[in-house]
């Protein structure tokens, strides 16, 4: 079963970025999941499964009841 993850989510991943982040924010949602690095702004496509087995911890949900269908 896929994880819940939300456009606007910021997510933790296990292995930092070169540039030092581990903070990302999900840009994209779908077969793959785009993600947004929150240190240097770097863009990164990683496939759903390869995003769930690096996936350490989800920081922020973004609040549902805002965002337009």
């Amino acid at each position: 079963m896929p994880i819940d993850i939300h456009v606007g989510d910021t997510v933790r991943m296990r292995k930092p970025h070169p540039c030092g982040g581990t903070d990302w924010q999900v840009t994209r949602i779908g077969a793959d999941i785009g993600l947004k690095c929150l240190t240097c702004g770097h863009r990164v496509m990683l496939t759903r499964h390869d995003f769930e087995k690096r996936l350490k911890s989800i920081l922020q949900r973004v609040d549902r009841s805002q965002v337009s269908p």
